[in-house]
């Protein structure tokens, strides 16, 4: 049990409490600047039943895996390339939410609204979809910077069997809003998601 209180124990978990902080207290904090106080709810901290149970398991993991094999915890470097992956997806998540303002919200829109512009400047040149693979590049990251090997397999095909549904689903409304621009832009960039 002293495992968890010794540096490499107390600096992981740490850094993935902080990593879960800043990134659901910054898209909420987000969410209200962009779209105001009075159209933001508790859901745009994007925490479901679901993403907790996943995080609970990946903390179980880390656990039985810091007890009983706690060499496996000790690659640094391992350690330190998932942490920079969560500052690189944190850092294209909050690119994505910002460069698009008010077109970014966390539910797909299925009605077009008069703000509702197709964004194609800044991160969205290089990606259809920079929010998602923030999310995939952070998400997984999350779970190298705790050296699960079982968590970082679960949360890679999770996440993206996830976003391998909803994209097409969002592609289909933003086909129907913004029409021909929309397939031409969809032709020249890639969605940030691979194989979707």
């Amino acid at each position: 049990m002293t495992e968890i209180f010794n540096y490499t124990g107390c600096r992981q978990l740490c850094q993935m409490l902080v990593s879960i902080f800043i990134f659901h207290s910054s898209e909420y904090i987000l969410a209200i600047c962009i779209h105001g106080s009075s159209n933001v709810t508790l859901k745009s901290l994007l925490f479901s039943p679901n993403y907790g149970l996943a995080l609970i398991c990946s903390l179980l993991e880390y656990l039985l895996e810091l007890v009983l094999f706690p060499g496996i915890k000790e690659h640094w470097w391992i350690s330190n390339l998932g942490l920079t992956m969560v500052i690189i997806g944190e850092i294209i998540r909050k690119m994505a939410i910002i460069t698009a303002g008010r077109a970014f919200t966390h539910l797909i829109r299925t009605r077009q609204e008069d703000e509702h512009k197709l964004v194609t400047k800044g991160v969205y040149r290089f990606m259809r979809h920079p929010g998602y693979c923030g999310f995939l590049i952070w998400s997984v990251g999350t779970q190298i910077m705790l050296c699960n090997p079982i968590s970082v397999v679960a949360f890679a095909v999770v996440v993206w069997n996830f976003f391998a549904k909803r994209i097409p689903y969002e592609e289909y409304f933003l086909r129907q809003f913004f029409g021909p621009q929309y397939e031409e832009y969809a032709r020249k960039v890639p969605s940030g998601v691979p194989f979707v």
